[in-house]
């Protein structure tokens, strides 16, 4: 592992160079005036630094070298190995203790060689080699504490995500067992009833066929509810044991929706604009609920009015326009139930938008725009 190897050079890391070779030069030019070769061997030792995330060995290399040749060339003080203790920490932090280490002793070793070539005086050149080797464990030590800490923050960050993601995994659990909890309540309170209402509707068929008389529209539409809804409900029941969309609920049904919504009584027109495509499930299923819910309005509180389903495909959408000419006037409050609640959910799901409102000209309008963009189609 190398800790921050491999990352990019941040702003901080040049400024940290910038202030290291301000600090070094300014030194260098209060204890005196430093050639153009010093400063160059500065300002490049300083300047490495900015890529001691990516290469702290190289850094640690090239700093040393640059500085311990201003050290033989111009006998500075301790202050010059202020470059290499930074690159000793970046080395260190990165897990390069043995180069680390290494460099410590081989600047330290030829920073007490020259000292005693000029001639200090062997005191002084004790208490300088000392002075530095506290820096250097320094360095390398704050080097190992800053590994650690970024270590326990990662692992801290890790545990925070493991906690999150049982979380998620404890709340799909739930859900799960929420929907077949739904789907046992729903099979046990409705198949019954609505097979009892077919078989009636049957019956009545039946006996009517065998007396020779005609038989009512109306209960051949029942007869023919009943079963749709005993088909629509066994997949509802399927989707919530298998959180699956199904994918038989959706707009190449649409035909069907139409013929049942005619046989009702309701005088129905659908067009469609735009090229007609394939779309994703949910977006799929959910315009064929919010066309099904309107023309079961429609048939509930418009007195089955003339009424027009139009669908428009763009290349980032689905619209869908559902009007009546029953009649609701224009300003008339309307309470939302069960119905608009529904649409208006599966729309805010989806991220489009929902407008069910009384029509200019009366009768009400119920106006949907799925986000569908075609990269999105499986």
């Amino acid at each position: 592992m190398q800790g921050d190897t491999g990352r990019g050079t941040k702003p901080a890391d040049v400024g940290l160079a910038v202030a290291v070779g301000a600090v070094v030069i300014t030194a260098a030019c209060l204890a005196s005036a430093p050639s153009a070769l010093d400063l160059v061997l500065i300002a490049a030792g300083c300047l490495a630094l900015t890529a001691h995330r990516r290469h702290p060995r190289a850094v640690l290399a090239a700093t040393t070298l640059c500085l311990f040749a201003y050290v033989v060339h111009a006998h500075p003080g301790s202050w010059a190995a202020l470059p290499v203790l930074a690159g000793v920490h970046a080395a260190a932090r990165n897990e390069h203790r043995t180069e680390a280490v290494a460099t410590g002793v081989l600047f330290l070793a030829g920073y007490s060689v020259v000292l005693f070539a000029t001639g200090p005086g062997v005191q002084d050149t004790v208490e300088r080699t000392a002075l530095l080797l506290g820096w250097f464990l320094c360095a390398g030590v704050t080097g190992l504490i800053d590994k650690n800490w970024q270590a326990y923050l990662r692992q801290t960050e890790q545990r925070a995500l493991d906690a999150e993601r049982t979380r998620e995994e404890t709340a799909l659990r739930r859900a799960g067992e929420e929907r077949l909890r739904i789907a046992r309540e729903l099979h046990d309170s409705l198949t019954h009833s609505i097979s009892i209402v077919k078989l009636q509707a049957g019956v009545a068929v039946h006996l009517a066929r065998k007396r020779g008389t005609e038989v009512e529209p109306a209960l051949l539409a029942i007869q023919e509810a009943s079963g749709e809804a005993m088909r629509e409900l066994r997949s509802t029941l399927e989707v919530l044991r298998t959180d699956v969309v199904d994918p038989g609920t959706g707009l190449d049904r649409l035909g069907e929706l139409a013929e049942r919504a005619r046989a009702a009584g309701i005088a129905l027109a659908v067009t469609v604009d735009g090229t007609v495509r394939s779309l994703p499930a949910d977006v799929d299923g959910a315009a064929y609920r919010i066309v099904q819910e309107a023309l079961t309005n429609v048939a509930r509180h418009a007195d089955r009015a003339d009424t027009t389903v139009r669908l428009t495909y763009t290349d980032t959408s689905l619209a869908l326009a559902v009007e009546d000419a029953g009649p609701c006037l224009e300003g008339v409050r309307v309470v939302p139930g069960t119905g608009l609640t529904g649409m208006r959910e599966r729309v805010t799901a989806l991220g489009g938008t929902l407008e069910a409102v009384p029509g200019a000209a009366g009768g009400f309008s119920v106006r949907a725009e799925l986000p569908c963009p075609r990269e999105a189609v499986r």
